[in-house]
């Protein structure tokens, strides 16, 4: 079974009533039984006790339930865990454990093999762009950190690569660990980030799924986005704004916006100002993000003076502001870092990423 670029179209990625049809299954209900078994841990057609024998080494001998491997497991001392995940072309990506002071475990998973976008401040777009990630492929990594260090409570899609260039794939990868026949992963533990791309914003709202949004702002001068964020030439501040209030406006969620702080570059009071500007009137929550340390990128990362004097001005201008702890920093698990490790490279060229939620929301970095 495969798809195009090589990629093996596995059962991970299929919902009941595909199963039904791609297996050729006599039963509806056996469908059923295979993805619910799938969501709860089976990893071999051995472990699905309740199908017949017969049908367990027809499945075992013409279908893969599995696309992936895990190729390397790395752990930080601060808890955080990153895998990097083998893919069936011979490429990788990396997905990554986090969790929080109150206990809870979120995934945040890669939607492509490296990333287009380009931002100047990411690792991942320095190792260049080779290609979308199948519905599969994103479950999978979700499936396999459960598979390592046990139920996890949320979801974010921030990892390697800009979600809305594979909304499809992702809206399909929603389903599935949605499903209540499944794993049954609640929506509202599911958040999606964007460098900014606004028909993608728009689609989200108009197409679902009904999950929370967080876009990856870091600045509100458009000279200053232009460079460290190609993604603005094209969608420019004013229509991003437009795109974040349309979004909020249609779904009733608040939307977070993401700031990866450089020292000297976006902290001084009129980077504040500019922030304060833009998301005056909107429904939003910012969120920091010292920068993480990429050894090949000319940034610093922000003193905790430094930090703390941009947030007291952000709330200042009456802003909902949450500064976000630094994790996995010693593994390359960390905001910006991912593709750092040895064997991550693609072959375009690109950048992007992304981190999280605020309050009781889904986060990281």
């Amino acid at each position: 079974m495969s798809n195009e670029g090589g990629t093996v179209k596995a059962l991970s990625g299929m919902l009941p009533e595909e199963l039904f049809s791609s297996l050729e299954l006599d039963k509806k209900f056996r469908a059923k039984q295979i993805f619910k078994w799938i969501a709860d841990g089976a990893r071999s057609y051995d472990a699905m006790t309740n199908l017949p024998a017969a049908l367990r080494d027809t499945l075992s001998s013409r279908f893969r339930i599995f696309s992936t491997s895990i190729l390397s497991t790395m752990k930080d001392p601060d808890g955080t865990v990153k895998l990097q995940i083998g893919l069936s072309n011979g490429s990788a990506v990396e997905t990554v454990l986090l969790t929080d002071a109150a206990g809870r475990k979120t995934a945040c998973v890669s939607c492509q093999i490296g990333c287009p976008m380009g931002c100047a401040f990411c690792q991942t777009g320095h190792i260049g762009y080779e290609r979308n990630l199948d519905a599969g492929e994103i479950v999978e990594q979700f499936y396999h950190l459960e598979d390592a260090v046990g139920r996890l409570d949320n979801i974010v899609f921030m990892g390697m690569g800009e979600p809305m260039l594979n909304l499809e794939a992702i809206r399909k990868s929603i389903a599935i660990l949605t499903s209540p026949e499944g794993r049954g992963l609640s929506r509202r533990r599911i958040t999606v980030s964007t460098s900014g791309l606004c028909k993608g914003i728009r689609d989200l709202a108009d197409n679902g799924p009904d999950i929370r949004l967080a876009v990856s702002l870091t600045a509100a001068d458009p000279e200053l986005r232009d460079r460290l964020m190609p993604v603005n030439v094209s969608n420019p501040l004013p229509e991003l704004r437009s795109a974040i209030a349309y979004f909020t406006e249609k779904t009733g969620r608040r939307v977070t916006l993401e700031a990866a702080l450089m020292a000297g570059i976006n902290t001084d009071d009129a980077h504040a100002r500019q922030i304060a500007d833009f998301a005056r009137g909107l429904n939003v929550h910012v969120n920091l993000i010292p920068w993480n340390p990429v050894e090949t990128l000319p940034f610093t990362t922000p003193k905790g003076g430094e930090t703390r004097s941009f947030l007291k001005k952000l709330e200042a201008y009456g802003l909902n502001v949450t500064l976000r702890t630094r994790r996995g920093e010693t593994i390359g698990g960390a905001c910006g870092q991912l593709g750092r490790s040895a064997g991550i490279a693609a072959t375009g060229s690109g950048s992007r990423r992304p981190e999280d939620e605020a309050d009781d929301e889904p986060w990281m970095g």
